[in-house]
């Protein structure tokens, strides 16, 4: 039991400092003149921060209408 506790401890840390890295899916909905489209895509493996921080790249407003973006 007193060998176990050290190699576990060591495990968790290592899971702790490892980031999850997968894909994403980001849904961007544009709306123009009334009419509202939604798209969605596949981010591939990333961690959650950039996954969002690329997905939200594609958020525009203009006078013309606006493309709002987010990850599922």
């Amino acid at each position: 039991m007193k060998k176990l506790f050290p190699v576990a401890a060591v495990a968790v840390l290592a899971m702790m400092f490892t980031s999850c890295k997968k894909d994403y899916t980001c849904t961007c909905t544009s709306t123009v003149a009334g009419t509202t489209t939604t798209v969605s895509g596949k981010t591939g493996k990333m961690s959650k921060k950039d996954a969002k921080a690329a997905c939200e790249k594609g958020n525009v407003s203009t006078s013309y209408g606006s493309v709002s973006c987010k990850i599922d």
